[in-house]
Protein backbone atom coordinates (compact mmCIF):
# COMPACT_ATOMS: atom_id res chain seq x y z
CA UNK A 1 0.00 0.00 0.00
CA UNK A 2 1.26 3.24 -0.91
CA UNK A 3 2.02 6.16 1.54
CA UNK A 4 -1.25 8.73 0.25
CA UNK A 5 -3.27 5.13 0.23
CA UNK A 6 -2.22 5.05 3.91
CA UNK A 7 -3.57 8.66 4.67
CA UNK A 8 -6.73 8.58 2.86
CA UNK A 9 -7.68 5.27 5.22
CA UNK A 10 -6.37 7.36 8.54
CA UNK A 11 -8.53 10.25 7.66
CA UNK A 12 -11.55 8.11 6.80
CA UNK A 13 -11.15 6.24 9.96
CA UNK A 14 -11.10 9.78 11.88
CA UNK A 15 -13.46 11.36 9.82
CA UNK A 16 -15.61 7.74 10.88
CA UNK A 17 -14.46 8.16 14.49
CA UNK A 18 -15.76 11.94 14.89
CA UNK A 19 -19.46 10.93 13.37
CA UNK A 20 -19.91 8.69 16.13
CA UNK A 21 -18.75 10.72 18.87
CA UNK A 22 -21.14 13.42 17.56
CA UNK A 23 -23.99 10.64 17.66
CA UNK A 24 -22.98 9.57 20.81
CA UNK A 25 -23.37 13.32 21.74
CA UNK A 26 -26.75 14.17 20.94
CA UNK A 27 -27.94 10.98 22.44
CA UNK A 28 -26.37 11.86 25.19
CA UNK A 29 -27.83 15.17 25.84
CA UNK A 30 -31.59 15.20 23.96
CA UNK A 31 -32.47 18.68 22.63
CA UNK A 32 -33.72 20.84 25.90
CA UNK A 33 -37.43 22.06 26.25
CA UNK A 34 -36.32 25.41 25.01
CA UNK A 35 -35.16 24.40 21.98
CA UNK A 36 -38.13 21.99 21.77
CA UNK A 37 -40.30 24.94 21.73
CA UNK A 38 -38.77 26.60 19.57
CA UNK A 39 -39.19 24.03 16.70
CA UNK A 40 -42.90 24.15 17.58
CA UNK A 41 -43.00 28.05 16.69
CA UNK A 42 -40.73 27.27 13.59
CA UNK A 43 -43.15 25.00 12.57
CA UNK A 44 -46.43 27.09 13.35
CA UNK A 45 -44.27 30.13 11.61
CA UNK A 46 -43.95 27.96 8.28
CA UNK A 47 -47.58 27.28 8.45
CA UNK A 48 -48.79 31.03 8.53
CA UNK A 49 -46.06 31.87 6.19
CA UNK A 50 -47.22 29.59 3.88
CA UNK A 51 -51.39 30.03 4.19
CA UNK A 52 -50.33 34.06 3.55
CA UNK A 53 -48.95 33.41 0.47
CA UNK A 54 -51.67 31.56 -0.92
CA UNK A 55 -54.10 33.60 0.08
CA UNK A 56 -52.12 36.50 -1.75
CA UNK A 57 -51.91 34.19 -4.77
CA UNK A 58 -55.51 33.82 -4.61
CA UNK A 59 -56.30 37.62 -4.10
CA UNK A 60 -54.23 38.23 -6.58
CA UNK A 61 -57.05 36.17 -8.87
CA UNK A 62 -59.65 38.07 -7.52
CA UNK A 63 -58.07 41.57 -8.40
CA UNK A 64 -57.40 40.09 -12.17
CA UNK A 65 -60.98 39.06 -12.57
CA UNK A 66 -62.74 41.90 -11.10
CA UNK A 67 -60.97 44.10 -13.30
CA UNK A 68 -62.11 42.04 -16.22
CA UNK A 69 -65.65 41.95 -15.01
CA UNK A 70 -65.55 46.04 -14.91
CA UNK A 71 -64.01 46.12 -18.00
CA UNK A 72 -66.89 44.36 -19.39
CA UNK A 73 -69.61 46.45 -17.45
CA UNK A 74 -68.19 49.62 -19.14
CA UNK A 75 -69.69 47.91 -22.75
CA UNK A 76 -73.28 49.01 -21.60
CA UNK A 77 -73.58 52.22 -22.42
CA UNK A 78 -72.31 51.15 -26.23
CA UNK A 79 -74.55 48.25 -26.94
CA UNK A 80 -78.05 48.16 -27.91
CA UNK A 81 -78.55 45.41 -25.44
CA UNK A 82 -77.62 45.70 -21.92
CA UNK A 83 -78.84 42.11 -20.28
CA UNK A 84 -76.45 40.71 -22.67
CA UNK A 85 -73.40 41.94 -20.91
CA UNK A 86 -75.02 41.94 -17.40
CA UNK A 87 -75.81 38.70 -17.97
CA UNK A 88 -71.82 37.74 -18.79
CA UNK A 89 -70.81 39.81 -15.81
CA UNK A 90 -72.98 37.19 -13.43
CA UNK A 91 -70.96 34.39 -14.64
CA UNK A 92 -67.42 36.10 -14.07
CA UNK A 93 -69.04 37.23 -10.76
CA UNK A 94 -69.79 33.82 -9.84
CA UNK A 95 -66.63 32.86 -10.82
CA UNK A 96 -64.66 35.29 -8.39
CA UNK A 97 -67.02 34.39 -6.12
CA UNK A 98 -65.62 31.11 -6.17
CA UNK A 99 -62.62 32.82 -5.38
CA UNK A 100 -63.69 34.13 -2.45
CA UNK A 101 -64.72 30.57 -1.23
CA UNK A 102 -61.34 29.58 -1.51
CA UNK A 103 -60.49 32.17 0.85
CA UNK A 104 -62.92 31.23 3.35
CA UNK A 105 -61.32 27.66 3.06
CA UNK A 106 -58.21 29.28 4.19
CA UNK A 107 -58.99 31.33 6.91
CA UNK A 108 -61.41 28.45 8.72
CA UNK A 109 -60.81 28.41 12.25
CA UNK A 110 -57.73 31.31 11.87
CA UNK A 111 -58.21 34.69 12.95
CA UNK A 112 -59.40 37.05 10.10
CA UNK A 113 -57.04 40.09 10.82
CA UNK A 114 -53.84 38.11 11.04
CA UNK A 115 -54.27 37.41 7.34
CA UNK A 116 -56.17 40.79 6.16
CA UNK A 117 -53.31 42.09 4.37
CA UNK A 118 -53.43 39.63 2.52
CA UNK A 119 -56.64 39.16 0.56
CA UNK A 120 -57.71 42.89 0.97
CA UNK A 121 -57.09 44.27 -2.41
CA UNK A 122 -59.11 41.48 -4.22
CA UNK A 123 -61.97 42.03 -1.64
CA UNK A 124 -61.97 45.63 -2.34
CA UNK A 125 -62.24 44.77 -6.21
CA UNK A 126 -64.64 42.60 -5.84
CA UNK A 127 -66.74 45.03 -3.49
CA UNK A 128 -65.94 47.74 -6.91
CA UNK A 129 -67.36 44.99 -9.60
CA UNK A 130 -70.11 43.93 -7.75
CA UNK A 131 -71.55 47.24 -6.88
CA UNK A 132 -71.12 48.47 -10.16
CA UNK A 133 -72.78 45.61 -11.87
CA UNK A 134 -75.76 46.26 -9.25
CA UNK A 135 -75.47 50.08 -9.88
CA UNK A 136 -76.08 49.38 -13.56
CA UNK A 137 -78.69 46.87 -13.02
CA UNK A 138 -81.02 48.80 -9.90
CA UNK A 139 -79.54 52.38 -10.52
CA UNK A 140 -78.73 52.20 -6.53
CA UNK A 141 -76.10 51.23 -4.07
CA UNK A 142 -75.47 47.79 -2.95
CA UNK A 143 -75.13 47.57 1.12
CA UNK A 144 -72.36 45.17 2.90
CA UNK A 145 -75.60 43.07 3.72
CA UNK A 146 -76.12 42.00 0.06
CA UNK A 147 -72.60 41.97 -0.77
CA UNK A 148 -71.92 39.01 2.55
CA UNK A 149 -75.28 37.76 1.41
CA UNK A 150 -73.44 36.43 -1.79
CA UNK A 151 -70.62 35.33 -0.26
CA UNK A 152 -72.52 31.61 1.25
CA UNK A 153 -70.59 28.33 0.19
CA UNK A 154 -71.82 25.34 0.07
CA UNK A 155 -69.25 22.23 0.64
CA UNK A 156 -68.80 19.14 -0.97
CA UNK A 157 -71.07 16.83 1.14
CA UNK A 158 -68.77 13.99 -0.24
CA UNK A 159 -65.86 15.69 1.32
CA UNK A 160 -64.14 15.39 4.83
CA UNK A 161 -66.00 18.40 6.62
CA UNK A 162 -64.55 17.30 10.01
CA UNK A 163 -63.19 20.21 12.01
CA UNK A 164 -60.23 19.90 14.49
CA UNK A 165 -62.51 18.19 17.47
CA UNK A 166 -63.32 15.47 15.45
CA UNK A 167 -66.78 16.79 15.21
CA UNK A 168 -68.74 17.04 12.05
CA UNK A 169 -68.33 20.90 10.47
CA UNK A 170 -71.42 22.78 9.40
CA UNK A 171 -71.86 22.17 5.46
CA UNK A 172 -71.85 26.04 5.48
CA UNK A 173 -68.79 28.65 4.83
CA UNK A 174 -69.16 31.74 4.79
CA UNK A 175 -67.24 34.86 4.23
CA UNK A 176 -67.93 38.48 5.95
CA UNK A 177 -66.71 41.35 3.84
CA UNK A 178 -65.06 43.79 6.71
CA UNK A 179 -66.98 47.55 7.35
CA UNK A 180 -63.92 48.83 5.93
CA UNK A 181 -62.79 46.98 2.69
CA UNK A 182 -66.93 47.56 1.80
CA UNK A 183 -66.06 51.42 2.24
CA UNK A 184 -63.01 51.23 0.27
CA UNK A 185 -64.45 49.29 -2.32
CA UNK A 186 -67.58 51.59 -2.67
CA UNK A 187 -64.88 54.88 -2.63
CA UNK A 188 -63.43 53.14 -5.83
CA UNK A 189 -66.83 52.88 -7.26
CA UNK A 190 -67.17 56.21 -8.20
CA UNK A 191 -63.91 56.66 -10.37
CA UNK A 192 -65.76 53.68 -12.62
CA UNK A 193 -68.98 56.10 -12.51
CA UNK A 194 -67.28 58.83 -13.25
CA UNK A 195 -66.09 57.33 -16.35
CA UNK A 196 -69.27 55.67 -17.05
CA UNK A 197 -70.20 59.35 -17.30
CA UNK A 198 -67.94 60.25 -19.84
CA UNK A 199 -68.62 57.21 -22.05
CA UNK A 200 -72.42 57.92 -21.95
CA UNK A 201 -72.29 61.68 -23.01
CA UNK A 202 -70.11 60.40 -25.94
CA UNK A 203 -72.66 57.84 -27.05
CA UNK A 204 -75.07 60.15 -26.95
CA UNK A 205 -76.82 59.41 -23.85
CA UNK A 206 -77.99 62.83 -21.59
CA UNK A 207 -79.95 61.71 -19.22
CA UNK A 208 -77.02 58.85 -17.44
CA UNK A 209 -74.79 61.61 -16.19
CA UNK A 210 -77.53 63.57 -14.46
CA UNK A 211 -78.32 60.39 -12.43
CA UNK A 212 -75.00 59.37 -11.87
CA UNK A 213 -74.54 63.68 -10.61
CA UNK A 214 -77.11 62.66 -8.04
CA UNK A 215 -76.20 59.42 -6.60
CA UNK A 216 -72.38 61.10 -6.51
CA UNK A 217 -73.55 63.21 -4.54
CA UNK A 218 -75.71 61.21 -1.70
CA UNK A 219 -72.01 59.38 -2.06
CA UNK A 220 -70.34 62.17 -1.11
CA UNK A 221 -72.63 63.19 1.64
CA UNK A 222 -72.46 59.62 3.36
CA UNK A 223 -68.61 59.74 3.28
CA UNK A 224 -68.93 62.94 5.17
CA UNK A 225 -70.29 61.71 7.68
CA UNK A 226 -67.36 59.38 8.48
CA UNK A 227 -65.11 62.15 8.01
CA UNK A 228 -61.50 61.82 9.73
CA UNK A 229 -63.42 60.30 12.22
CA UNK A 230 -63.32 56.50 10.00
CA UNK A 231 -59.59 54.57 8.98
CA UNK A 232 -57.34 56.07 7.59
CA UNK A 233 -57.52 54.03 4.39
CA UNK A 234 -61.04 55.64 3.71
CA UNK A 235 -60.56 59.27 4.70
CA UNK A 236 -57.49 58.77 1.93
CA UNK A 237 -59.92 57.88 -0.42
CA UNK A 238 -62.10 61.02 0.40
CA UNK A 239 -59.88 63.14 -2.25
CA UNK A 240 -60.41 61.11 -5.22
CA UNK A 241 -64.18 60.79 -4.38
CA UNK A 242 -64.48 64.58 -4.85
CA UNK A 243 -62.51 64.84 -8.31
CA UNK A 244 -64.95 62.01 -9.45
CA UNK A 245 -67.87 64.31 -8.42
CA UNK A 246 -66.04 67.52 -9.53
CA UNK A 247 -65.48 65.80 -12.89
CA UNK A 248 -69.47 64.63 -13.06
CA UNK A 249 -70.57 68.00 -12.15
CA UNK A 250 -68.70 69.66 -14.81
CA UNK A 251 -69.63 67.29 -17.35
CA UNK A 252 -73.57 67.86 -16.07
CA UNK A 253 -72.66 71.82 -16.02
CA UNK A 254 -71.26 71.66 -20.02
CA UNK A 255 -75.01 69.84 -20.73
CA UNK A 256 -77.03 72.14 -19.34
CA UNK A 257 -75.62 75.19 -20.44
CA UNK A 258 -73.75 74.30 -23.31
CA UNK A 259 -75.15 71.22 -24.53
CA UNK A 260 -77.11 72.61 -27.75
CA UNK A 261 -74.05 74.18 -29.13
CA UNK A 262 -71.39 71.51 -29.15
CA UNK A 263 -72.25 68.28 -31.61
CA UNK A 264 -72.94 65.83 -29.63
CA UNK A 265 -70.10 63.52 -31.42
CA UNK A 266 -67.64 66.07 -29.59
CA UNK A 267 -68.93 66.18 -26.35
CA UNK A 268 -66.92 63.09 -25.27
CA UNK A 269 -63.28 64.87 -25.89
CA UNK A 270 -64.64 68.08 -24.67
CA UNK A 271 -65.23 66.46 -21.48
CA UNK A 272 -61.96 64.53 -21.64
CA UNK A 273 -59.71 67.40 -22.01
CA UNK A 274 -61.34 69.58 -19.50
CA UNK A 275 -60.78 66.62 -17.08
CA UNK A 276 -57.30 66.18 -18.47
CA UNK A 277 -56.96 70.28 -16.92
CA UNK A 278 -58.17 68.40 -13.21
CA UNK A 279 -55.90 65.82 -13.31
CA UNK A 280 -52.35 67.07 -12.38
CA UNK A 281 -53.74 67.38 -8.05
CA UNK A 282 -55.20 63.91 -8.43
CA UNK A 283 -53.42 61.35 -5.66
CA UNK A 284 -53.00 64.32 -3.70
CA UNK A 285 -54.13 63.25 0.35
Amino acid sequence: MSEKEGEGCVRKRRTDSAQMLEAERRDANPPSAVISAFKVFQQELDTKHDKYERLVKISRDVTIESKRTIFLLHRVTSVPNMEDVLAEADVKLDCVQQKIGQIAEELKGEDLFQFHKAFTAGIQEYVEAASFQHFIRHRTLISLEEINARLVFIRDCEADTKDDTGRQASPVLTFQVTPTDYLLGVADLTGELMRMCISSVGNGDMDTPFQLGSFLREIHDGFSYIGNTGPYEVSKKLHTLRQSLAKVEDACYTLRVRGSEIPKHMLADVFTSRAAIMDPDEGVA
